[in-house]
């Protein structure tokens, strides 16, 4: 028998708010997360804006021990979980650990522990390279050290999809809860990749912006825009069968009722011509949930700031929803955070939970010039107060992958 599936806790830090509550009041103030890279030297480099996590102390959560073992994504996946886990007033002392799991995903893992350790590597010998070296960087050890931190002894994975690992984890997550294998997942995604080799990388495949303008960086939809501004940080929700939610009385944010997920095969960074994949995404998403495309409020767009994203991500609403896609509401909220890779998915999902339960369409902020190719209806520089009865969140992932997931209001 299918299970019904709801949203009991949320947790984040990101560049606009190192909490969820501060991320999404950040995400209705249209406050802006881009600013010039402090994370390392940008002289040589061409890009010099990223969207970093501000005020963030390590040892404000972790012993310095501790801290030194973990890589930063780790980290942030950590204080993210505690927060959606705290939120969820879950107890341990009450539940069986064994009927709870974690599905956390990075699309890179721990970048700045790898070229550390690289250049080390070359420039004083492999002895110098960290025994702690493969357990910071391995992109599962975010989930590890979430059932590790929080004692969570069911089904533990990571899942690595590029810019669609957050989405696609709280889909599988999703399926699980639903199909009766846990009654509890912690999932989202994390990501902390602003480091001069995740920056020369993006940069030489053409995929970032080189403007210096913090506010005419991040541009989903605008005909201006050149390229993402890459953001980091960690987005995490907590997934619950309906009935154990309310044995226990926790409050519901909003409920999951559809996951889609599709592969593109055809190129291993640009989208399918007319975003046909993550088209065939959203249909499954709505097909799952019983959903017509007219009762879709609003879809949290992938909306990078790219070319290519944006105008076929555009075509690709269009096919979904046909007719309705007029009507339908389309935002990106990374003129906000930027662009978090494998944690967009997880923070997305944060904006699209609270758009649900406060009836609140986020914006897309700093929009100034329309794009003939990206004519829908994005929410331009203003959020709307309104009931949102479904919202959609889209992720899209170099190498294909596509990801949906549709939240409902809860009643």
């Amino acid at each position: 028998m299918e299970r019904r599936v709801v949203i009991t806790g949320l947790g984040a830090i990101t560049p606009i708010g190192n909490t969820a509550e501060e991320f999404w009041n950040g995400i209705k103030e249209g406050k802006c997360g881009i600013d010039e890279i402090t994370h390392f030297d940008t002289t040589d480099f061409k890009v010099k804006l990223a969207a970093e996590v501000k005020g963030y102390n390590p040892e404000d959560h972790f012993d310095r021990r501790t801290a030194k073992r973990m890589d930063k994504f780790s980290q942030y996946a950590i204080v993210a979980a505690r927060e959606a886990w705290a939120d969820s007033k879950l107890d341990k002392e009450k539940e069986n650990m064994e009927r709870i799991g974690v599905i956390l995903g990075s699309g890179i893992g721990g970048l700045e522990t790898m070229q550390g350790d690289i250049a080390n590597l070359i420039q004083k010998g492999p002895d110098r390279v960290s025994p702690m070296f493969i357990p910071m960087s391995i992109c599962n050890m975010a989930a590890g050290n979430v059932a590790i931190d929080l004692g969570i002894k069911g089904e533990s994975i990571s899942m690595v999809t590029a810019c669609a690992s957050g989405t696609h984890c709280i889909g599988e997550s999703f399926r699980m809860v639903k199909n009766g294998y846990q009654d509890v997942v912690l999932a989202g995604g994390t990501e902390a990749s602003i480091t001069p080799v995740g920056i020369a990388g993006f940069t030489n495949i053409k995929a970032l912006s080189q403007a210096t303008d913090k506010n005419r960086a991040s541009i989903p939809f605008d005909k201006e825009r050149s390229g993402f501004v890459m953001g980091e940080g960690a987005g995490i929700v907590v997934l619950e069968e309906l009935e154990h939610a309310l044995k226990r009385g926790a409050k519901i944010y909003a409920e999951v009722v559809g996951y889609g997920a599709t592969s593109d095969a055809y190129h291993i960074t640009s989208p399918a011509p007319g975003g046909e994949g993550g088209a065939r995404a959203m249909k499954v998403a709505m097909e799952e949930a019983g959903v017509k495309p007219e009762e879709i409020t609003y879809i949290n767009a992938h909306g990078t700031s790219t070319h290519l994203n944006d105008s076929s991500e555009t075509q690709a609403v269009k096919t979904a929803l046909g007719e309705a896609a007029s009507n339908v509401m389309v935002s990106s909220t990374k003129g906000h955070t930027g662009h978090l890779l494998g944690a967009a998915g997880g923070v997305e999902a944060v904006v699209c939970a609270k758009a649900v339960e406060e009836g609140f369409v986020p914006a897309t902020i700093n929009y100034k010039v329309p794009d003939e190719e990206c004519d829908l209806d994005i929410v331009p520089n203003e959020g709307r107060k309104m009931e949102v009865k479904y919202a959609m969140s889209n992720s899209l992932g170099f190498g294909g992958h596509n990801a949906s997931i549709l939240l409902k209001k809860y009643c």
